[in-house]
């Protein structure tokens, strides 16, 4: 029986101990887990599903980059003196 890879999670913070960059997480019989180096503290995590990437120019459809086109209208400066 193998010991199961653990990867460190940068920027947590530990629920119990508060301390900062010492969880790790890992997969144990098809379950995944946090756990932390510094006070023991171990519990499984329930992921329901995974996040949804956030919208940007980037990574929208042609459609949607036309639908958000406005025209621009230019204004005399001479006219508001």
């Amino acid at each position: 029986m193998f010991k199961a890879k653990k990867r460190f999670i940068a920027g947590a913070v530990c629920p119990r101990c508060s301390e900062m960059d010492k969880l790790t997480i890992f997969r144990e019989d098809e379950k995944e887990f946090r756990e932390c180096v510094s006070c023991g503290f171990k519990e499984q995590m329930f992921l329901q599903s995974a996040p949804k990437e956030l919208e940007t120019r980037v990574n929208l459809s042609a459609e949607e980059k036309l639908a958000e086109v406005q025209p621009v209208r230019l204004v005399d400066p001479k006219k508001f003196n």
